[in-house]
């Protein structure tokens, strides 16, 4: 990677991951884009304005950016999806499919992620193999198993240097949650220090994969750098960090703030996306194809999130 293009650069994961590559490649290889103004993005390196549901701004900023690599991360999340399901398709698929055109035309490699969302009731709960039944119930997880599919057609069909991980939820101390079902384990650090009380929407005994999002974005760089003629898979890899539940959340930040106290308001929506999905993924053939390592548990990432949540000031 040289030239690099951030599509949705102002979410969850692309704020972060600009940063994150602007500190590897250079600020000025790393071209964020978003359908609103970034200013934060803007400051420290090449920002543009682009709804990427136009193909051809897309195909005109690659060529224009002399782009070698784009990162499509473009998403509705999976509880905003199932509020919006017809926006969700046309904005999560729509992104995508131009993304992958641009890419075949312009010779680019592509990183789209997955999640743990692809997965669906019927796979296995524990240690979710690589390869399995994906039959996901919410409009989030059609999504991503349609990505992952058309990511593999496109390798196979046009030769597109296509990659993807399956995300679990993903834990960051810089970048607030939008809209997802994992959000709870982020919005307990922040009550956690604001207010020393948390009501959770999600029931205390569901467990769900994490992943603290300095091992995301390292695992962005990392199969994006990673030899093409040792990866069996593309799309997508399960990568895996830690798997809790709310109540070993709350019990892990108790330890260190004795008077925090949870209580419950379950979501319905959230409570069945959550029970839907794997308690925890076999993250094997990421290891063995790239030398995938998570390097985060939940006890070092507690430390960590509260110590940055408190220099916040947060009201």
């Amino acid at each position: 990677m040289k030239r690099i293009l951030i599509v949705g650069a102002g979410g969850q994961i692309g704020s972060e991951l600009t940063t994150y590559l602007r500190k590897i490649y250079g600020n000025d290889n790393v071209v964020a884009t978003d359908v609103r103004e970034c200013k934060q993005l803007a400051e420290s390196g090449p920002f543009e304005v682009m709804n990427a549901l136009d193909a051809n701004a897309m195909a005109e900023m690659v060529s224009r950016q002399k782009i070698d690599s784009i990162f499509n991360l473009v998403a509705l999340l999976s509880a905003v999806g199932e509020a919006k399901p017809q926006t969700a398709w046309q904005v999560n698929i729509g992104a995508l499919m131009n993304s992958l055109e641009v890419a075949r035309q312009y010779n680019c490699a592509l990183f789209t992620p997955s999640s743990i969302g692809a997965f669906g009731p019927s796979s296995p709960k524990d240690k979710t193999p690589q390869d399995t039944v994906m039959r996901p119930t919410t409009m989030y997880g059609v999504c991503k198993v349609t990505g992952e599919m058309l990511g593999d057609y496109y390798h196979s069909r046009f030769g597109v240097d296509t990659r993807s991980v399956r995300f679990p939820g993903l834990i960051s101390n810089v970048t607030l949650p939008g809209g997802g079902t994992t959000d709870y384990a982020v919005e307990i650090y922040y009550e956690a220090i604001r207010s020393g009380r948390f009501t959770c929407p999600v029931p205390g005994d569901v467990y769900m994969d994490m992943m603290y999002m300095p091992d995301a974005l390292r695992a962005c760089v990392e199969l994006m750098e990673a030899d093409p003629t040792k990866l069996v898979h593309r799309n997508s890899f399960n990568i895996a960090s830690m798997s809790f539940t709310p109540e070993i959340i709350y019990a892990e930040i108790k330890k260190r703030l004795p008077d925090f106290t949870m209580d419950y308001d379950v979501d319905p929506v959230k409570k069945e996306i959550a029970e839907s999905w794997p308690n925890s993924l076999d993250d094997t053939c990421a290891r063995e194809e790239w030398g995938w390592r998570p390097e985060w548990d939940l006890s070092r990432m507690t430390d960590d999130m509260l110590e940055v949540i408190r220099k916040k000031n947060l009201k």
